[in-house]
């Protein structure tokens, strides 16, 4: 018996392993549309987190916060340990070996209001989600590399609160500047 030559078949995966590499798909990231990233569930507060192109070409990382219909967020603002220790800040944070770069504050899509509790000023969104808004610099290159963002939350509804959710890191996957396809 003859042993068989693998190199028809070894050829045939370089082959294959060079035409899938060279040709990497382009993120198809249009102007005003997002590509979600990660979603999770803690404490009753869902939480989406998507990266978004503007019109004028620049990306913004956004995470939404919906707590139940009954609860509220406190503003980004607030102190991290919260105000004398009550509430803990709505936060979209890059990590510190992040592979994104920030070029701006975070936003938020509705203004907080200062609630008084216990002769405490503290800042809170009304009931229902929140959108906050980071602009970001994406890493070069062609690759989509795994990352990490951080994020900081605590529902409360007029009875008590859910146990805040502090610096909670969030895998993601984003692509490298040179994969997004211009239009």
């Amino acid at each position: 018996m003859t042993p068989r030559r693998p190199s028809a078949v070894l050829w045939a995966f370089i082959l294959l392993t060079i035409f899938t590499v060279s040709c990497t798909p382009k993120a198809d990231l249009a102007p005003g549309h997002s590509l979600s990233l990660a979603a999770f569930t803690k404490n009753s507060v869902n939480v989406s987190i998507a990266l978004t192109r503007t019109v004028e070409g620049y990306f913004l990382l956004e995470a939404t916060f919906t707590p139940p219909p009954d609860s509220h967020l406190y503003g980004k603002d607030i102190p991290r340990d919260g105000v004398d220790g009550l509430g803990r800040p709505t936060l979209l944070e890059l990590t510190a070996w992040s592979k994104m770069q920030a070029l701006g504050t975070l936003m938020e899509s509705l203004p907080a209001f200062v609630v008084e509790f216990e002769s405490l000023e503290l800042l809170v969104y009304p009931n229902g989600p929140v959108t906050l808004t980071l602009p970001v610099l994406l890493p070069p290159g062609k690759e989509w590399v795994d990352d990490e963002v951080s994020v900081t939350f605590m529902a409360c509804t007029v009875n008590g609160c859910k146990p805040p959710v502090v610096g909670k890191n969030v895998a993601v996957r984003i692509p490298g500047a040179d994969a997004i396809s211009n239009p």
